[in-house]
């Protein structure tokens, strides 16, 4: 199978909710362009779309770890692309982490002002984190 067939079904796999399989997909095109037959000839927006969705997964399977390590990967191809950053900060958030996620929310923002999302999220989490500063944690 093609480099650009095997993004191109992993993106049907993940639009259809098909999780494992577009995970097996999104790994395999992963591999090629890192290591395989394309590597280093890969679209960096394509490689950083794929750790990104990649970690979707993970997101949504609660491996929270493994989500993060995925979008710091996708934010390391394509340093331009809000949504790793956002979705690092979710999972930052989830974790506690408030400083970490105020960090990629604003980083997100300063890179898509538009992004309703992160800016509720930076909200949200300024919101929480003095709330868990007043009660001393």
């Amino acid at each position: 199978m093609e480099c650009g067939a095997v993004l191109k079904e992993a993106e049907l796999q993940f639009h259809k909710q098909n999780f494992r399989a577009a995970e097996e997909f999104y790994t395999k095109f992963i591999h090629i362009c890192t290591e395989g037959e394309w590597k280093n000839k890969c679209c960096t927006k394509d490689l950083a779309k794929a750790y990104n969705n990649r970690g979707q997964i993970k997101y949504f399977r609660v491996d929270f770890y493994e989500a993060m390590d995925d979008y710091t990967l996708a934010i390391q191809n394509k340093e331009d692309f809000e949504v790793p950053y956002y979705n690092r900060g979710l999972t930052r958030y989830r974790l506690g982490f408030f400083d970490q996620a105020l960090e990629d929310f604003k980083k997100a923002l300063a890179l898509n002002p538009d992004f309703k999302d992160a800016r509720l999220s930076l909200e949200q989490t300024l919101i929480d984190k003095k709330e868990k500063e007043s009660k001393g944690c």
